[in-house]
């Protein structure tokens, strides 16, 4: 048969009960009964099958076996009180939720964001990252990165990254495949695409092309990729596999390691990019990331 498993619920009133060295004492400090007390400690005694202490006229000693089970249970109760303050100091932690897509997360955030937990370390950071922001982002988030025109968030929010985009690719591929002296010899690059709606809400190759009057023939598109994530645009772009409008904002550390390099001109949209919109009901933590993120970005001081 398997062995008496012993219950655990008088953990704490034997440690008590040892530490103080009275049934009475104990008993105070937990707010029960004397008689309680004894009870339980009887009853532990039972179960382990050895007396654990020895019943003097003014309080109790322990046994050799008591000394043994105070080193486990004194040690155990200790973990679980500290385990239960950090529970209740994690759940009293100010969390700030943040919400954007998959590009400027892993872009422009991310490499960043250790700046604002050192600047406010009692602040937890939440941040949701999702393809596509979803109507009623403003009801599930403290802080939104989205990307727009002011027509759809100008009334609300502050443009934070301007739209402007440069066609990016690897040195060695330009060394390849380039000079790309005009977006005409460009049009006939292999191209990275990111896959949008029609029309799509940002530069893409055919708006890019079509500000500069160039197009592309039947055949140069032969061997071109498209991805549906921005990240994975930059990462085909880096490993030679064609050339990406990098947007500028999301690609900077990569420029200015050489890591990528300028194809071809840029392009702006004054009244297009990322916007910063602040939730309903803004708060003193959403306040603070809120004007950490327009620092970053260079839009105050």
């Amino acid at each position: 048969m398997p062995d008496h498993q012993p219950e655990l619920g008088w953990m704490r009133i034997f440690v008590q009960v040892a530490t103080l060295g009275s049934f009475s004492s104990a008993a105070a400090r937990l707010g029960l009964t004397q008689p309680a007390v004894s009870y339980q400690i009887r009853r532990l005694e039972e179960q382990f099958g050895v007396s654990l202490l020895h019943r003097r006229h003014r309080g109790v000693e322990l046994t050799a076996e008591g000394e043994r089970l105070l080193d486990v249970a004194a040690k155990a109760v200790g973990d679980i009180d500290a385990l239960a303050r950090s529970f209740r100091l994690e759940a009293q932690r100010p969390v700030v939720r943040l919400r954007t897509d998959y590009a400027f997360s892993a872009l422009w955030l991310i490499p960043r964001m250790d700046g604002f937990r050192l600047l406010h370390p009692e602040t937890d950071t939440q941040i949701v990252a999702t393809q596509r922001v979803e109507v009623g982002f403003r009801d599930d988030a403290d802080v939104a990165i989205v990307f727009g025109t002011r027509a759809d968030f100008g009334a609300v929010g502050t443009l934070l990254l301007p739209e402007e985009v440069v066609p990016v690719c690897t040195q060695g591929f330009l060394d390849r495949n380039g000079p790309f002296e005009n977006p005409g010899q460009l049009a006939k690059a292999r191209l990275i695409h990111l896959d949008a709606s029609m029309p799509s809400p940002w530069f893409d190759w055919r708006s890019y092309f079509a500000e500069f009057s160039a197009a592309r023939d039947a055949y140069a598109g032969r061997g071109d990729i498209s991805f549906n994530t921005y990240s994975l645009v930059v990462q085909a772009a880096l490993s030679e596999q064609g050339v990406a409008l990098g947007w500028i904002g999301l690609v900077d550390t990569l420029l200015s390691a050489r890591m990528l390099v300028e194809a071809g001109p840029s392009l702006e949209a004054a009244d297009r990019g990322y916007w910063l919109v602040p939730p309903r009901s803004a708060s003193a933590h959403s306040e603070k990331l809120s004007a950490w993120l327009m620092n970053e970005a260079g839009k105050v001081g």
